[in-house]
């Protein structure tokens, strides 16, 4: 038996008795005649205590040797701990050792082992074993962990049954580039690894499962960031005979139950928001609702004046920043700088002060006077005190650089707080989305959402105005879940693909096996996917999905602990017969 308990559990009641104790040496403190060593499990940590006096010397020795990371085992017994440590729930007690055994040595780590470390990223991404070891990375894991597993219980109480589907698939268009993976036995062709179990969750409504989840890998092939992995999770739901209002209270109901069970909060409410009311009021389709800032149209107000920017623009709208009305000069120049950087985009930015005595002052006062100003505030909910930003341009890159700008405000300001939680639904997306480079339609979400039903007659007239029986979950700014209503019969998905410009060979060759399923007595069914990498991040009060995956990729997509992707030897080329054009 290499432990009779683990670090973090021995506290006062457990004096005199006799443990057996294993873990890493966090670090020792050698005062001669007296050696402490703190020992580390996943569980806590525990003080022992090497007494010149009390401990036969060839373990008091050997304790001297230990060093930051050594595996150890010892045997003693628990007594009163003299300096008392209550940061620690074993900091009423240590362990007089009468028995060490070293099980390995370890070499000094290329960065200390302690929450606030002195390894940078790059370090710490290559050595993610001993990464793990620290409490901030060790708890994400397990707090992820405890969100998997109520998902499983919130899901299996509902009769949903998890049921694994392939990762070696066909190649299929869903939007992003696939990783493909060749097939020996098959000469000159490839699996896909999936973007999503989407069509499999389908084909089992049509084998009668009903209520079907997985917490399940999928892949994409695309340019990564913060918050993206060539590899992620989804916890991937669908079920049968249900309308979107089923689905919408079902998964509500998972959300409501992760705050409670994992932050201890009750969120009563979860507004439903249009695609529509979303970009016109916050300028994106994913808003954060934990602080104002909505937009206000000023077209009616702004031009037809003397301005020529305005006057050419498309469309003119502002925010309110509340309190921001004593901005300093400087900092009002850094504000149109940071939007007039090349991610943002903005050619400038009018601003104005609204004045605790209802006056204004703006940088457009030769153009326009207090009156009109005074719409602009009416407009932008602007109170004494606050400064109101206005872009102009183009409607949709607008409403983007000024949705880019809400967000840096709110962050400066403290207004996205990590322990508030503001979860809404966004409805109606457009079904279709008209790429302008090559001017044929996309699924905004996938070729498999149904289109609304009084919509239908607009597919041959006004596709882009044909909205989806489609939706998704927003918290706190993110993106967490989408999902929609799936076409459920043949004659409609293969309109769907016309619409999309697939031929009907190419229909065939892509989803001939789906649309063929459709033929014996498919269910009208939906379902929805919840990112599991980001909701864990959220609900962990992060940003960044990355400390919350046990093993990561870097924004190149490799892993450089095992230095992967990397090159296969000749021999293995030969055998998939693949020659490299380099």
């Amino acid at each position: 038996m290499y432990r009779s308990h683990n670090c973090g559990e021995l506290n006062a009641s457990n004096i005199n008795t006799e443990v057996t104790l294993a873990g890493w040496v966090q670090k020792s403190r050698d005062k001669g005649f007296m050696n402490w060593v703190d020992l580390r499990d996943r569980y806590g940590i525990t003080q022992l205590i090497f007494d010149e006096s009390r401990t036969d010397k060839t373990v008091f020795e050997l304790a001297k040797t230990l060093g930051r990371e050594f595996v150890i085992q010892v045997k003693g017994t628990v007594i009163e701990r003299e300096a008392k440590n209550k940061n620690i729930l074993t900091g009423e007690i240590e362990i007089l050792v009468s028995e060490l055994t070293i099980l390995n040595t370890a070499l000094t780590p290329p960065f200390t082992i302690e929450d606030e470390t002195d390894g940078g990223e790059d370090i710490r991404m290559k050595y993610r074993y001993l990464d793990i070891r620290r409490n901030p990375v060790k708890n994400s894991l397990l707090f992820r962990h405890k969100v998997a597993m109520e998902v499983r219980k919130y899901l299996s109480d509902l009769d949903f049954c998890e049921v694994e589907t392939p990762y070696l698939i066909k190649s299929t268009p869903e939007g992003a580039r696939d990783f493909v993976v060749p097939s020996r036995m098959n000469e000159g062709q490839f699996y896909a690894l999936p973007q999503s179990p989407q069509t499999f969750k389908q084909l089992l409504m049509v084998g009668g499962m009903d209520k079907y989840f997985q917490i399940v890998k999928c892949f994409r092939d695309e340019d990564l960031r913060a918050d993206r992995q060539p590899e992620f999770t989804q916890i991937d739901c669908e079920m049968a005979f249900v309308e979107q209002e089923d689905i919408l209270n079902v998964f509500e109901g998972l959300t409501r139950h992760l705050l409670k069970e994992i932050k201890g909060i009750e969120v009563e409410k979860f507004p439903r928001i249009t695609y529509d009311y979303a970009m016109k009021t916050y300028g994106n389709d994913k808003p954060d609702i934990r602080f104002g800032m909505k937009f206000g149209e000023l077209n009616e107000f702004a031009q037809h004046k003397e301005f020529p920017v305005f006057n050419a623009a498309e469309l003119v709208v502002g925010i309110a920043v509340p309190g921001a009305g004593n901005y300093t000069r400087k900092e009002i120049d850094g504000l149109i700088d940071w939007v007039k950087r090349p991610q943002v985009g903005a050619s400038g930015m009018v601003y104005v002060k609204c004045n605790e005595d209802g006056t204004f002052k703006s940088s457009v006062d030769k153009f326009y006077d207090n009156d009109d100003l005074a719409k602009w505030a009416k407009a932008t909910e602007a109170n004494p005190g606050d400064m109101i930003f206005v872009l102009s341009g183009p409607a949709n890159k607008t409403r983007a650089q000024l949705s880019a700008l809400r967000m840096e405000l709110a962050t400066r300001l403290g207004l996205r707080k990590p322990e508030e939680f503001a979860p809404l639904w966004v409805v109606d997306f457009p079904l279709l989305e008209l790429d302008e480079e090559s001017g044929r339609y996309h699924a905004m979400h996938h070729p498999f959402t149904s289109p609304k039903p009084e919509d239908m007659a607009l597919l041959e007239t006004e596709p882009g105005k044909v909205r989806a029986n489609a939706y998704d979950m927003v918290l706190n700014g993110n993106e967490i879940g989408g999902g929609s209503i799936r076409i459920h019969d043949k004659a409609t998905q293969q309109l769907m693909f016309k619409y999309l410009g697939f031929t009907e060979e190419e229909a065939k060759a892509q989803f001939g096996f789906l649309m063929d399923a459709f033929q014996f007595g498919a269910p009208p069914h939906g379902g929805l996917a919840f990112g599991l990498d980001r909701l864990v991040a959220i609900l962990g009060g992060q940003e960044t999905i990355r400390d919350f995956i046990a093993f990561p990729k870097n924004n190149s997509g490799r892993d450089v602990m095992i230095d992967a992707p990397a090159a296969i030897d000749e021999a293995q080329l030969k055998e998939l017969s693949i020659k490299l054009d380099l």
